[in-house]
């Protein structure tokens, strides 16, 4: 029995030392992860090559931790943070805010479907296990089309799919690199 349905209808607030990178990030009950940064982030996180100037797009950004993390490395770049969740557009601007962070930017998006025609330098996704096959290839696809020559789309994913996407991969860019693989979770990218 809930005794106090305000303690748990609170909002979260958590401060967080991400990769030497001090972000302050405001989170909530029903978003992804609201109590910690998954390990999945962090494992992508990790292993992530930017430039300082790179244009990136974080797809299905939550509130915001690989985005603005990708933001604060490529200061002289643009991030864009999509996701299909209002309420997490609404926390990634807000902590973007929050950390003082100008070159970034969040869009409510479902997938790709309302981001502007531009190409990127490196696309992140932490992305979901359960939204079918269909739409992680369709996830492959718009990526590849969205990225400039050389771009790279990273993922992290349950280590469960690491064959599935190891074949979408190949179909889709024509090649698979798996960056790290770890008992939960594998990164991997593709270069177009």
């Amino acid at each position: 029995m809930l005794n106090n349905l305000e303690e748990y209808n609170r909002k979260i607030r958590q401060d967080l030392l991400i990769e030497f990178r001090g972000l302050e990030l405001y989170t909530t009950w029903g978003l992804f992860s609201p109590r910690a940064i998954d390990d999945g982030s962090r494992l992508l996180l990790d292993h992530l090559e930017l430039d300082e100037a790179d244009d990136c797009l974080d797809l299905g950004c939550g509130y915001g931790v690989l985005g603005l993390s990708m933001a604060r490395s490529a200061p002289r770049g643009h991030t864009l943070m999509v996701d299909k969740d209002f309420v997490a557009v609404a926390y990634a601007e807000r902590n973007r805010v929050h950390n003082r962070i100008e070159n970034a930017s969040s869009l409510l998006s479902n997938g790709f479907d309302q981001v502007p025609r531009q190409q990127f330098d490196v696309i992140v996704s932490n992305i979901p296990a359960k939204v079918g096959k269909e739409m992680l290839y369709i996830y492959l696809f718009d990526a590849l089309a969205y990225l400039k020559p050389g771009g790279s789309f990273y993922i992290v994913t349950i280590t469960g799919l690491r064959q599935f996407f190891k074949r979408g991969f190949s179909e889709v860019f024509g090649h698979y690199e798996k960056i790290k693989q770890g008992k939960t979770y594998t990164v991997a990218r593709g270069i177009k």
